[in-house]
């Protein structure tokens, strides 16, 4: 019987939006910083992977830019993976991340922002997302705060109400390791732009 890989979850670095103060979610336009392409080469540098390890990233272009700087750096190969994307905040993307961060904060596991995706939903396709990982010794997973959040969650067999609270920094690494088929422990957490 195959054990689940290493996981090594990758937020992606900082983006123009993050240095600006404003609520992403599932907006795809935005890009790195000069400080977040520092992030994702740090992040790289610091993942314990072995040349065998698969990169698979948000398609989201602060991700793919994170992703591809990993890849470059490690040499190894990209691929997208579309549940990877950051949970959708609908019509308050673009807002003053400030002036919704209590909302978003409190929120009811069923309650999302006007055409957004409730955190239940997010919780169900990162559960979705690990059940259809690929067959490799070690994944790194190129994604955003929240869905990050509800992938360790999901991986570590936690309800959407127990998923951890806080969101790691730009460009912090959280190491997962298998502890039997489809099950992972957190094991460690990078944060070495620090």
């Amino acid at each position: 019987m195959s054990t689940a890989p290493v996981l090594h979850l990758v937020r992606h670095g900082e983006s123009t939006w993050n240095a600006a103060g404003l609520l992403q979610g599932r907006t795809a336009h935005v890009g790195l910083t000069a400080r977040g392409r520092a992030q994702a080469r740090a992040a790289a540098e610091a993942l314990p992977v072995g040349t065998d390890a698969l990169v698979l990233t948000s398609p989201q272009r602060r991700a793919a830019e994170t992703a591809a700087v990993v890849g470059r750096v490690l040499d190894l190969p990209v691929r997208e993976c579309p549940g990877l994307r950051e949970q959708s905040h609908g019509e308050w993307e673009g807002r003053p991340a400030a002036e919704c961060a209590g909302a978003l904060a409190g929120a009811e596991p069923d309650w999302a922002p006007p055409g957004g995706e409730t955190g239940r939903e997010l919780h169900a396709r990162a559960g979705r997302v690990l059940r259809a990982l690929p067959a490799a010794g070690s994944l790194v997973l190129v994604t955003h705060g929240e869905t990050l959040r509800a992938l360790v969650a999901a991986a570590c067999g936690l309800g959407v109400e127990e998923a951890p609270r806080e969101v790691p920094a730009n460009g912090t690494v959280v190491e997962l390791r298998p502890v039997g088929r489809g099950r992972w422990a957190r094991a460690e957490e990078l944060a070495p732009h620090r």
